[in-house]
């Protein structure tokens, strides 16, 4: 008999083990299957929730006063102290009031002088009273001392009031706050005529407390804060200072305008802000949080975790039996990174907020693995699917 060739029996012997390899892998194949995907997922819980913004704004005096001197005069001395606190009424200049008081001495003579020329006239008045009724006068004569009489009452009552000017005159010699705040540098030196013609201005009074705290935000966010909001709780705004930390003492938020500016899109907006140790100054820029509204019964998810598509925004959530679910959201505003969401969730949702990438459609089996919310936050995330 022929002996086989060896080359044939070398490749005889390949393609038993070639099939024998190739039965085991499709028997390994068949007995295990490949595990749901692990995705992470946080449980929501209603809750009531701020809605706020970092904006920028600039600190403003919550009253201004221009101190101007109100008489002419040679302002002779300043009386308080550059940039000092002073209380309304405080005497700040001194104007020269030599002249006022003059002109006050010369008005009360000629005060006086009326009220003797009253006097006479009255006296004649009331004798020609008497005598008109027993026609020892003429209707003339009579006519005349009653219109004298008059005359003297309206020279006596102009005189009162010169009096009176001068009086007012002269005490605005003594120029003084018009409100508490705190007083200003100086603007005119003393020997100086002020007054004259215009109100000079001698220094300026500004009240820092409170502050406003001047700022605005766009349009579109205002909108969307009001639609949201059930109208109730306190607007807060919280002042970052140039260190990062937060001002210990949180201002109110008591204007909003009703025009948009055409340039920018945005509304103004002003806080008042407490200062009682004066540690904020006017005109000064800071950061802030402000708390545009405030939404009840809410839900906070990632932004993570939110897909729109056609039908618009919605979310994965992982059901009792471990699949993932559809469920579509009307994501009404942003706060952070986060979106405020009011419907399409319920509390106890396991929302998945990482691993998106490898849910491809719902009713899939998933492994759900809790995540905390600020590593769901930093956690990347590939470009979601689409759902028809």
């Amino acid at each position: 008999m022929r002996r086989p060739s060896p080359f044939l029996s070398v490749l005889t012997l390949s393609l038993l083990v070639v099939a024998g390899c190739s039965k085991q892998g499709a028997e390994g194949g068949q007995g295990g299957q490949m595990p749901p995907p692990e995705v992470g997922v946080q449980t929501l819980q209603p809750a009531t929730i701020p809605v706020q913004r970092d904006l920028v704004g600039r600190l403003s005096a919550f009253r201004s006063a221009d101190v101007r001197a109100r008489v002419p005069g040679v302002l002779q001395r300043r009386v308080y102290e550059e940039g000092s606190d002073v209380r309304r009424g405080q005497l700040l200049f001194q104007i020269d009031p030599a002249p006022l008081q003059a002109a006050l001495g010369q008005a009360k003579a000629s005060q006086a002088t009326a009220q003797a020329t009253y006097a006479n006239a009255r006296s004649a008045a009331d004798r020609a009273r008497k005598l008109i009724g027993q026609k020892f006068i003429s209707q003339s004569d009579y006519d005349n001392a009653i219109a004298a009489e008059r005359s003297a009452a309206a020279a006596l009552q102009s005189g009162r009031a010169a009096v009176d000017a001068a009086e007012i005159n002269l005490g605005y010699a003594s120029v003084r706050a018009p409100i508490d705040g705190r007083a200003g540098r100086q603007q005119v030196t003393e020997g100086a005529l002020v007054g004259e013609g215009t109100a000079t201005l001698l220094t300026t009074v500004d009240q820092i407390d409170p502050l406003y705290v001047d700022f605005s935000a766009s349009a579109e966010e205002l909108a969307a804060a009001r639609r949201a909001s059930d109208g109730s709780g306190s607007r807060d705004v919280q002042v970052i200072l140039p260190d990062g930390s937060t001002y210990s003492r949180p201002g109110t938020l008591d204007f909003t305008g009703d025009v948009v500016d055409p340039s920018t899109g945005a509304v103004a907006l002003r806080a008042r802000l407490p200062n009682p140790e004066h540690q904020l100054l006017p005109g000064t820029f800071v950061k802030l949080r402000a708390t545009l509204s405030v939404q009840r019964e809410a839900y906070r998810i990632p932004q993570t975790a939110v897909q729109r598509d056609g039908q618009g925004a919605y979310v994965f959530v992982v059901d009792q039996a471990g699949k993932a679910q559809r469920k579509n959201i009307d994501a009404g505003v942003m706060d952070g990174s986060d979106w405020i969401v009011n419907s399409g969730v319920a509390p106890g949702d396991r929302v998945i907020v990482s691993g998106l990438q490898r849910v491809m459609q719902p009713g899939q089996a998933v492994t759900a693995k809790p995540v905390q919310a600020d590593a769901a936050k930093a956690a990347p995330q590939a470009a979601p699917t689409k759902q028809g």
